[in-house]
């Protein structure tokens, strides 16, 4: 971080435990004022219980950590009035309509109420959900509910916004939308702390990337350092004969590296670079395991938790985020 950067959040050796689970172990953070900064990692890996602690819904068990200039613990009301919060559930009543909803909170945030419904209809249009305006919420499809969780986090426009996993679930177009919700916001001068285990995501985002697993921040910088630390990609190769997908993944981590199992039983994936991936199809090719297509793509979180940790991202032995 430069000399002289003016910093929306800096945290150092915040900890938070729940029993004998230490859900958040030392985390370091300095998030520059004005930027999507994003903070990466599995379920499980603390980034909730983080996010918890610097927008005071929890205090942590020690470090320290300020928002805005104000600290956490010491200043905690100040820090409220100043940022947002928008979780992995939408936190708006299904028994009110769209327009309901936002009266309400611009009510209970101080607007009069001719003010209220104003700011309604202008949050309602801004993020296109107005013709549905009069419907009840639980009638919302999911990327309707998440357009009005995030309209409801900005009836009064914060400084600093928490976005925990805001596309979780979302179809490729709703996700877009929330993307391009997250810009705006940015562009009229808005700190955004974007929580995510979608690598895409931060991709399209994020101006800086804190990666977190079991707790700690394991590697931080942008997302070209990250993708360099797994080299320059991933060979992603799907085979004719998905039962030979244990041959073809001990011949590549014996020529190549640690090997990521996809979910498609016939496809497996391998960070690496391009005189690598050349290296590891030859040697496919010269044990007669016939490929239906590969590709040297940019690399996926699992690729750079392998690369960090030596696992994948959604291995078993993580702990739980019991917050």
């Amino acid at each position: 971080m430069a000399t002289g950067t003016t910093l929306a959040i800096e945290a150092s050796g915040l900890r938070k435990s729940y029993g004998a689970t230490r859900a958040v172990d030392g985390v370091d953070l300095a998030v520059p004022a004005g930027a999507i900064y994003g903070v990466l990692g599995p379920n499980g890996a603390g980034k909730t219980t983080t996010i918890r602690m610097l927008a005071t819904l929890i205090a942590p068990d020690s470090g320290s950590a300020s928002v805005l200039g104000h600290d956490v613990v010491a200043e905690a009301d100040t820090v409220r009035e100043l940022v947002s919060l928008t979780g992995q559930l939408a936190s708006v009543d299904e028994e009110l309509t769209g327009r309901e909803n936002l009266v309400l909170l611009g009510r209970l945030l101080g607007y009069s109420r001719a003010a209220a419904r104003t700011r309604a209809d202008e949050l309602l249009e801004a993020f296109d959900i107005a013709e549905a305006a009069g419907r009840l919420v639980k009638h919302y499809s999911g990327g309707m509910r998440r357009r009005l969780d995030i309209a409801a986090s900005i009836v009064v426009t914060p400084r600093l916004m928490f976005l925990d996993e805001p596309t979780t679930g979302l179809d490729p177009r709703s996700r877009n939308q929330v993307w391009e919700i997250a810009r705006a916001l940015v562009a009229e001068g808005t700190t955004i702390l974007l929580c995510t285990q979608y690598l895409e995501e931060a991709d399209q985002l994020a101006d800086g990337i804190a990666v977190i697993d079991r707790g700690r921040v394991i590697a931080e910088g942008t997302l070209g350092h990250l993708k360099a630390s797994v080299g320059t990609g991933a060979l992603r190769i799907r085979l004719l004969d998905g039962a030979r997908r244990a041959e073809a993944a001990e011949l590549l981590e014996r020529a190549v590296g640690a090997v990521v199992l996809d979910p498609d039983p016939a496809a497996l994936s391998v960070p690496a670079d391009a005189e690598r991936a050349a290296v590891g199809v030859a040697e496919l090719a010269r044990a007669g395991i016939p490929l239906a297509h590969f590709t040297l793509d940019q690399p996926s979180l699992d690729e750079v938790f392998l690369a960090l940790t030596g696992r994948t991202a959604d291995d078993e032995t993580l702990q739980e985020d019991v917050a």
